[in-house]
């Protein structure tokens, strides 16, 4: 599990939903992607294409704009399940 947290917002994802966690915190923001982009160092068409859902982010644009957002991304081991009990 990974889990980004920003104040008091958790968003709990598996790997495939990091960047949707990402997108969720831009919009949840008080600042546009624009500032958001250019405060991070990444490239605007970089975050326009993740917050449109065209695609994904690289993990060292993922650091950037967690690091930016004031995000803690933190890697858990899965809960083991006990079957049959």
């Amino acid at each position: 599990m990974i889990v980004a947290i920003r104040q008091r917002t958790c968003y709990a994802t598996d790997m495939g939903q990091l960047t949707k966690a990402i997108a969720a915190a831009v919009k949840a923001s008080d600042q546009t992607p624009y500032a958001i982009a250019k405060g991070a160092g990444v490239a605007r068409s970089q975050l326009s294409r993740l917050m449109s859902g065209e695609r994904g982010l690289n993990s060292e644009t993922i650091e950037l704009l967690a690091d930016y957002l004031e995000l803690q991304i933190t890697i858990e081991p899965k809960r083991k399940t006990t079957k049959g009990r």
